[in-house]
């Protein structure tokens, strides 16, 4: 308790309360702005926080990666278009709820269930944080070789669409990692004799491509489509449940706060799964399943509140062990180098008032969200109206300055463009482009333990099942891989 008042006193200063409150607005805005992912926006903006204080660039990229999750939840109630992918499944029951009326219900179910989520979420890493760094502190090379491992085989299982696929992003994110001068013996690879690429391809112009420039040609090539949003309340009596609607919500909201939390730990997992998961499972417990895709609370109720809690879960590995559990958290980890700070389990005795400062903004920033989404959705709405004939050259420039203002170096934007068209083709053919970052950002930290672990056995592969640790963490790679690529035998 004394470590997390000490980070409210970090928080509590001007400076970091209006970093807290800008990545709360930015990820309201750009949870309902469909198309425009955190990803995108945490990419663009890494540039920015160069120049910032460490503490206040993550407050302000972490309230943009929780705050998505409120925001998505207003498009997909008022317009049935999901602004972001952990609230797709609040699509089927919000927005059939508003058109018997119920919008303001739905809105403030989703505002008040992903407010006491991600509350309870952070009051567990604040208290799990400790223990589970203690853990990790006697981790060694071998260890965190097959932690690695087990990291990169779940998010190739958990990533949308074949697993096959995803692996294929993983090598693609792995071969862009070795890009560079070996860190070992400082010979360059796969540099093709371009000085440009003797640091390796740097995180800002590769995620600014990937997801940025990827995003402003999608927007290019995409049809203007006429926008049907139903009207929002007028008054915040509006946003309040009806005494059943309230009761039959507290449960989901219970349920999807644990499960979104636990799925929030897994490495692939994040909040779209912990949605999915929490709607299969109200669905399953209800005694009015027939009533689920027709309006039914307890699908936004559940689902909105499991999401909030995986967000939050997702920094648990994040900040104790230094390991992204999804593309998101791969981009903050990155932030984190930037700023020459390594998350781990040894944050938390050198830089106690960054860890405790992050965390603590977690519980201001979630009311700061409560605060703005329900009053201030009409005016969140209306952004939905700006064209993207304005919207994406907007995008496009912010982009590119962010590029070049990263290092000061031409050849990174060249790298960008190249990067959004691979991304664009990517995307187009179904790819998860979020394993492409995970791997590039968990790569060289395997390599990098895989090599300590066999100097310090003289080359002996027995080092990694000498503990039981590693050898459990190795089973759990193999057998999700071996899961994930069995065949499967065809419906009927």
């Amino acid at each position: 308790m004394d470590a997390l008042l000490g980070g409210f006193a970090v928080v509590m200063t001007a400076e970091n309360l209006f970093y807290c409150f800008v990545g709360a607005f930015l990820g309201t805005v750009v949870g309902i702005l469909p198309g425009l992912g955190p990803l995108t926006t945490i990419a663009i903006l890494l540039p920015v926080t160069f120049k910032m204080d460490v503490t206040s660039a993550i407050i302000m990229l972490s309230g943009i990666y929780y705050g998505v999750a409120y925001g998505g939840t207003v498009t997909s109630v008022l317009m049935r278009i999901p602004g972001e992918a952990s609230s797709v499944v609040t699509c089927l029951d919000g927005y059939e709820m508003a058109r018997k009326g119920r919008a303001g219900a739905a809105l403030g179910v989703a505002a008040i269930g992903s407010f006491f989520a991600g509350t309870v979420g952070t009051i567990a890493i604040s208290y799990l944080s400790a223990p589970l760094s203690k853990l990790v502190i006697a981790f060694g090379p071998s260890e965190y070789a097959m932690l690695m491992l087990a990291g990169l085989s779940m998010v190739t299982y958990f990533a949308g669409g074949s697993i096959v696929r995803a692996l294929l992003m993983a090598a693609f994110g792995l071969l862009l990692g070795t890009i560079g001068t070996d860190p070992m013996n400082m010979t360059p690879r796969m540099t093709f004799g371009l000085l440009t690429l003797a640091d390796g391809i740097n995180l800002v112009p590769l995620a600014i491509g990937l997801f940025g420039l990827s995003e402003v040609l999608a927007m290019a090539l995409k049809r203007e489509e006429e926008l049907k949003i139903l009207a929002p309340p007028s008054t915040m009596l509006g946003f309040l449940p009806s005494r059943d609607e309230a009761k039959r919500s507290v449960g989901p909201v219970a349920r999807g706060t644990v499960m979104g939390f636990l799925v929030g730990l897994l490495p692939g997992g994040g909040a779209v799964l912990a949605s999915f998961i929490s709607y299969a499972v109200e669905r399953k417990l209800s005694k009015r399943p027939e009533e689920f895709g027709k309006g039914a609370v307890e699908g936004v109720a559940g689902p909105e509140a499991s999401n909030n809690a995986g967000t939050a879960g997702a920094f648990l590995p994040l900040l104790c062990m230094g390991i992204p559990a999804n593309a998101i958290t791969a981009l903050l980890l990155g932030a984190f180098m930037i700023h020459g700070v390594s998350p781990g389990p040894t944050i938390l005795e050198r830089q106690p008032q960054l860890f405790w400062g992050v965390i603590a903004s977690m519980y201001i920033g979630n009311i700061m969200l409560l605060i703005l989404n329900l009053p201030l959705v009409g005016l969140f709405v209306r952004i939905l109206e700006i064209p993207r004939a304005y919207l994406a050259p907007m995008i496009l420039a912010v982009c590119l300055i962010g590029v070049y203002s990263s290092n000061g170096n031409p050849a990174d934007i060249l790298i960008a463009v190249i990067f959004g068209f691979v991304g664009y083709v990517l995307r187009r053919q179904g790819f998860d482009l979020g394993v492409v970052i995970l791997a590039y950002v968990l790569g060289p930290i395997f390599e990098r333990s895989v090599r300590q672990a066999l100097a310090i056995s003289d080359g002996d592969p027995l080092i990694f099942l000498h503990s039981p640790i590693s050898v459990g963490f190795a089973t759990v790679a193999a057998a999700v891989l071996l899961i994930g690529l069995w065949p499967k035998r065809p419906a009927g």
